[in-house]
Formats: C-alpha cells, structure tokens, sequence
C-alpha cells in the first residue's frame, strides 16, 4: 500500500502553502479597510485550514488551525492587527478552526485508508516489470517490517518529511525548549541596543538552526513559540497579545512565514542528502549483485546468497508447482517469528525475505528478485540447451552410424552369404584351393564384423557413460602382443619397448582394445617396406606409448578431428571411422591422454600417455576392486 497517499501532502508543504494563504487573506482583508465582515473573514480562513488540513498530514491540522486562529482575530475588525485573544469573536474563532481541523484531518485521514487497504503495491509496475507485487505478512511484526517498508519506497514529499531520524528530531526539540527562553532573556537584557526588526532576524536564524538540527517538526514548534515570544516581550505593548501597530503584526506573521518557508527548504535540503545517500547505497548494492552475476555466479542461490551477505537474514526464492510454493533456492537464518516480505516477480515466482535488521528498499528488493528470477530461467534455459545439444549429438551420432553401418555392415555380410552359398552349391566341384580361398573370405569378413561390432558397443558405453575401468598395475609387454591378435599383419608391427619400463595404471581390457585399434589404423595407412612401430619410454611420472606409421600423415588442423566418432579422412574411406575415436574414449576413462603428431620423414605418431602405477595406488585399485 502506498503509504504516502495514506499519510496525504507532507507537513512541511502543507503549512508553507497554509501560512501564505492565510496571511495573503489577512492582507486583503486590511487593505479592504472593513469591506469584508468578521464573519466572512472566519469562514474563508476556516475553509483554507479545512482544504489543507483534508488533505495533509493529520499532524499538520493543529498549525494550520492556529495560524488561521491568528489571522481570523487579528484581521477581523479595526484597527487591524490587534490580536484581541479574548471575547466572544476569539472563542467562537478558535472553536470553528479546532473544529474545522480535527473534522477535516480526520475525515481525510480516514478516507485515504479505505480506498487503499484492499490495494497492493505494485513495485515495478511504473516501470513496466510484470506483475511485481509486495504481499506483507499479516502478523503484528509484519505490519511493523511492512510499515517500514513503505516508508522506504513513499514519494519524495513523503521522504522530505521523514528524512531526519527521531535521535535528531528529539535533540531539536529539547534545542527549542531549552535555546528560545534563554535566547530570549539574553534579547530582553539588550533590548534598549536592539529593534524589533534585529530580533525578529535573530529569532530567524534560531528557527533555520532548528531546522538544521532537528528537521522540520523542531523548526515548526519554534516558530510558534517565537511568535508568541516576540508577541509578548518585544511587540508593544509589553506583555500582552495585543499588537498596537498593524505593521508589527505584519511583521510578525511575515516572520512567521518566511521562517516556515526557510525551515521547508532547509529540511528538503537535508532529505535529499539522505535520500542521495540511500540511492548511493542501494546503486552500490546493485552493482556489486551485478559484477557477481557477470562474475560467474550466475545462479538463484549465488544471488540468494549476495543478498543474504549484503543484507542479512533470510532469502528464498519460491516457485508455484502444483498448487503450492516450493522452494527453488534458499540462503540464511532468520529468528522465529521474523516478519516476512513476499516479492512476486511473476504469478509463478516469488522473492521472500524475512530477518534483515534494517528496512529493504522496495527498489533494491526488487532488483535482487528480478536477478534471481533472471538466473533462474539462465540456468534453466543453460540445463535445456545441454539436453538440447545431447540430443543433437545423439541423432548426428545415429545418423552418421546408419550411413556407416547400411556399407560397412552389408560388405561383410555380403561376401559371408557370397561364399557359404558358393560353398553350398552342389553343381559346382570346388578344387581345396578354392574352398581355403572362400573360407578366409569368411573368417577376414567375420573379423571385420566382429571388429566393427566391438567398436559400436565400445562407443554405446563411452556415449552412455557405462564404462566403469577397473585399473591395476600392468606392463606393456603383456597387453600388446594380445591387441595384435586378429589384425591382418601381426608380424608387421615392431616393438622397441625398452627393459625396466615401469607398470602403468590401466584396465588390461580396455588398454588393449586402445592399441589394437591404433595399430589397425597405423596398418592401414603404413607401405608395406616401413611397417609401423610400438615405441615407448618414461616421462616423470607417466609412461608415453607411441604407435608411429609412415603413411601419408594427417593435416594439422585435422589432428584432433579424427578422434571424433565417424570421421573417416581417406579416399578409400574404409571402416567406420570409430577406431580413434574408442580409443580416446578408453584412454581418458583411465586417466590418460592421446594426441596425434607427425611423424618426422612422414607419417603420423599417435601418442597416449598413462599414469605410472605406484605401490600405493595399486593396492588402492587392487582393494577397491575387490570392494
């Protein structure tokens, strides 16, 4: 609810605009020179403070109703100027204007309240944020923190009037009551050196230094108090509220205005500091919750967590599922019973906070609920993207393995059924020759299958993250000469693995399943006159395990493409391009690293590198495995 519609026009505006009215009355009413009767005079004075006393501060009834008071009296009758504060006219004046002010302030008061209880205040909708709404809680601290709340997010009349804090406002008041008698006696001591014309710019001074210490309510109560003062001790004649000569009263009533008038400006003066400060304060926080975002922390818990840093207390951002608020994210502790603000950012998203120390600026609560829900749909739309891109890679991945599979797969097959139906046909005489000859048409076409078989599970496990390897200390003596078994040349692979080399960690399955598809591949691409080799050494604390060939080697801006799945680069374009790529896979579930270079004279050397085994990490493998 906005509560500076409640309260109405702030009080230093309102008795500013009162004062000058009611004294603009009184001068037209002297200078008609009795053409306007004391009853018409009282009327219009009392439908002045009735207007401004509707519409204003209830506080601000009881000034204006005094002000009119004296403007009624003194300007009623002839000569103009005496303040006659006693008989009939003066009793039935200050009744009409007492009666005047409290009926009006009230009234107004009371209709401001109804016509905005049932109203919700709507934090962005001025400047366009969708449905941004603060929900206060209902219990007695909701409607303190609440009240608290709006004082923070009123207009800037509102603001001018509450800018100074009742530690100050206090010390005003007891300046006033204790700095205007003395100030005061200290005049009347020098009256004889002094006119009244010095004391009434001596009073004013001591007016505008109230309104510098204690705010605008301060310089008000002097004010008053130094009219009457200056009434009674310095405005002929002496001790009394009669004044004598029409241009004192003059004098004094202009005192009074121009001292309201200074007090307003001075006091506005000061809240707009304070208000430039607060704005100051919250344009930092603002800053600081936006270099974390830009920083990386681009989630609702990080902001939650901003929040709860900067401000204290508790934050959750809440989430309507189902018929009810769950909680996305959550960040600090705040007492039981605390109050709680709810800020809808949406009709499905909501920023609660309860247990600060100090009141949140609407503003500042509602930048950190729009960059929650902002990191929220983030992330969301970050977690849809990766699913989004999981499933491209699935489709790109089962439509490259049909183009592959629909020849890679026919071809073997094909010459399988080819040869056992030669060998099936019982009008023709096979000589032994050709039957050994169709026979290893069968097993080389079988391998090949099986081969390409092995390499489509191994790469449904690396896709569906099934592997699970289980390493232990092995040599590499005893796993290559296993992975050259079934390949089309076994003899032609050379081995210069030196003695002493040390054990590496690895899972023997699937090392050999790395090397076997690294020797095939450098078979493959190797002249029969320089076969390729298996060379390996030490290097700190990894064993480097090269397979070099001398083929036609691999372009450098394609040397880390051919480890991707169905990436074949040959003319022939044989197999189905997933040997490399089961290889790189197998390598780094183990802890290893591949990586493709040229093999100096020509060629291409494909390096995989493994972690030496230590006695302590072998019985470390060794226990977990048989856990």
């Amino acid at each position: 609810m906005n509560s500076s519609r409640q309260r109405g026009l702030a009080a230093p505006f309102a008795l500013v605009t009162g004062f000058g009215a009611l004294f603009a009355l009184g001068t037209v009413a002297a200078g008609l020179h009795g053409k306007v009767s004391p009853t018409a005079l009282l009327i219009v004075a009392a439908a002045v403070v009735t207007v401004l006393s509707f519409v204003a501060e209830p506080i601000a009834a009881i000034p204006l109703a005094f002000v009119g008071w004296l403007s009624a009296v003194g300007f009623s009758h002839a000569p103009y100027g005496q303040l006659r504060l006693t008989g009939p006219f003066a009793g039935r004046s200050a009744v009409v204007m007492a009666a005047c002010a409290l009926a009006a302030g009230g009234l107004g008061l009371l209709l401001r309240r109804s016509a905005n209880r049932p109203i919700l205040e709507g934090v962005g909708s001025e400047t366009g944020q969708p449905g941004m709404v603060a929900v206060p809680d209902r219990s007695k601290a909701g409607r303190r923190a609440g009240g608290r709340q709006a004082l923070e997010g009123d207009s800037v009349l509102a603001k001018a009037a509450y800018a100074v804090g009742a530690r100050r406002a206090l010390t005003g008041m007891l300046t006033a009551v204790v700095g205007l008698p003395l100030l005061t006696l200290l005049l009347a001591l020098a009256r004889h050196q002094l006119s009244l014309t010095d004391d009434l710019l001596i009073y004013l001074v001591a007016v505008v230094g109230l309104a510098v210490i204690g705010g605008f309510w301060p310089a008000v109560l002097g004010a008053a108090s130094a009219f009457l003062l200056l009434n009674w001790y310095f405005t002929p004649p002496l001790h009394t509220f009669t004044v004598d000569k029409p241009d004192n009263l003059l004098a004094l009533l202009l005192f009074v205005t121009v001292a309201m008038l200074v007090s307003s400006v001075v006091h506005l003066a000061a809240s707009r500091a304070a208000q430039a400060a607060r704005s100051r304060e919250e344009a930092r926080l603002l800053l600081t919750l936006a270099q974390t975002v830009l920083g990386g922390a681009d989630t609702p818990a990080a902001v939650l967590d901003h929040l709860v840093t900067t401000l204290g207390g508790r934050a959750e951002l809440l989430e309507f599922v189902g018929g009810r608020w769950v909680r996305i994210a959550a960040s600090g502790n705040a007492p039981d019973g605390a109050a709680t603000t709810r800020v809808s950012v949406r009709t499905d998203l909501a920023l609660e906070v309860a247990g600060q120390p100090d009141a949140i600026a609407s503003g500042l609560l509602a930048g950190f609920a729009a960059q929650a829900a902002a990191a929220l749909d983030r992330e969301r739309l970050r977690t849809q993207a990766a699913q989004a891109e999981a499933l491209a890679e699935g489709n790109r991945m089962r439509t490259a393995l049909l183009a592959a599979v629909s020849h890679d797969l026919r071809t073997p097959l094909a010459s399988i059924k080819a040869s056992v139906s030669s060998l099936r046909q019982t009008d023709v005489a096979w000589t032994e020759s050709d039957e050994e000859a169709l026979l290893a048409t069968i097993e080389e076409n079988a391998d090949r299958l099986d081969g390409l078989i092995g390499n489509l599970l191994d790469m449904s496990r690396l896709h569906t993250g099934s592997l699970q390897p289980f390493l232990r200390p092995i040599t590499i003596d005893e796993v290559a000469p296993i992975a050259l078994r079934g390949l089309d040349a076994p003899a032609g692979v050379r081995f210069e693995v030196p003695d002493g080399m040390p054990l590496v960690l690895a899972d023997p399955g699937l090392l050999e399943r790395v090397l076997a598809n690294l020797f095939s591949n450098a078979l493959h691409h190797s002249p029969a006159a320089r076969p390729p080799a298996l060379q390996a050494h030490r290097q700190d604390d990894t064993v480097v395990l090269e397979v070099i060939d001398h083929g036609a080697g691999v372009p450098d801006g394609l040397k880390t493409e051919i480890f991707e799945p169905f990436r074949r680069f040959d003319d022939r374009k044989v197999g189905v391009g997933l040997g490399l790529a089961v290889a790189k896979g197998f390598t780094e579930a183990m802890g290893g690293a591949i990586v493709a270079a040229d093999t100096p004279g020509g060629g291409l050397t494909v390096r995989v590198t493994l972690p030496v085994a230590s006695a302590t990490a072998g019985a470390e493998s060794m226990q977990g495995a048989g856990s």
